[in-house]
């Protein structure tokens, strides 16, 4: 299959009062057309970095600096100008967002926000866009569209106002879907049917995903593919199912220990000792090395780079390089 979105050595480094500061480190990684990747790490890890990145959000007034290539269908992200990426997003990229409450304008009625890109990218007049906004309400499962399309933001659920932000990502049909935490503020019968809907809209539009998530039953439930990122860096990458059944890393195999436990109650819950590190003071060598049982000299003096752990797989571990030695 042809290469949709393709991300080689994606780096982002901001300014502090202490001196620059990396948040993500030689990221790469690519999607199929059609296909789900979830990036996957604990808070701090970088994930949503990566997605604002890659979609050219990071505000260029903080001093950022980003470095590597971003192609989507052939077009380099990073060196487009502001008037090309506006016509990018929208129309070739859509965005789910964590909070809709803080990205949707609480101004303006969800029909105005929903049909606004169909005015912008795809021309069409303010009548049609608004029925093709009602429309898209009806496919997100929102109940009554022709009402609730002028309602605000605020008079509407939780739930309902992530499906109105995925209306909004999916509106022109664009060919990749990021959708960071889509679930992470909703109850769990809510997150069921997001997630539900994330997958028969990617059905019928055969728009690919990028997942950024923390929840591994989401990643089960949803993603072909995994990369797993730990301190800014990538550390391992594969195909769910064989990730999930022998995952490569320690890293890995600690998320799914917590995320797979079932000790029942008073059971106690698996843990990954310690912490990430602070951006500040980067351990030398594997930055895992601090908190991962398995560690030895090695691990501590030099960074591992990532080899390969079998078919479509690779990932960062001295036990790697010496186990295939």
């Amino acid at each position: 299959m042809t290469t949709l979105l393709d991300i080689e050595k994606l780096s982002v480094q901001f300014p502090t009062t202490r001196g620059p500061v990396r948040a993500l480190e030689d990221l790469s990684f690519s999607i199929r057309p059609g296909e789900t990747v979830a990036l996957v790490g604990e808070s701090g890890s970088g994930k949503s970095t990566a997605a604002l990145a890659l979609s050219r959000l990071i505000p260029e007034s903080s001093g950022s600096a980003i470095s590597g290539r971003v192609g989507l269908e052939g077009r380099d992200l990073l060196s487009l100008t502001p008037q090309e990426l506006r016509r990018v997003r929208g129309r070739h990229i859509g965005m789910i967002f964590q909070d809709p409450m803080m990205a949707l304008n609480p101004v303006f009625t969800i029909g105005w926000q929903i049909a606004e890109p169909l005015r912008a990218h795809l021309g069409l007049s303010v009548r049609a866009a608004r029925d093709r906004a009602i429309e898209l309400l009806h496919q997100v499962a929102i109940p009554a569209p022709e009402r609730r399309i002028d309602q605000y933001p605020h008079n509407l659920s939780g739930g309902m106002r992530q499906r109105v932000m995925i209306a909004m990502a999916l509106a022109c049909r664009p060919s990749l879907l990021i959708a960071d935490e889509p679930t992470t503020a909703l109850d769990v019968t809510v997150q069921a049917q997001v997630l539900s809907l994330i997958r028969k809209l990617k059905a019928e539009f055969g728009t690919a995903v990028l997942l950024i998530t923390h929840d591994l039953g989401v990643v089960w439930e949803t993603a072909e593919r995994v990369v797993v990122l730990y301190a800014g860096r990538k550390v391992e990458e594969g195909p769910s199912a064989a990730l999930f059944a022998q995952p490569a890393h320690p890293y890995t195999q600690g998320l799914l220990r917590t995320a797979s436990f079932a000790g029942g109650i008073g059971g106690r819950l698996p843990e990954i000792s310690g912490t990430v590190p602070s951006p500040f003071e980067m351990p030398q060598g594997c930055r895992f090395a601090p908190r991962c049982a398995q560690a030895h000299d090695a691990c501590r003096i030099t960074q591992p780079p990532l080899i390969g752990a079998g078919p479509n797989r690779e990932a960062a571990c001295v036990l790697l390089r010496e186990a295939a030695a």
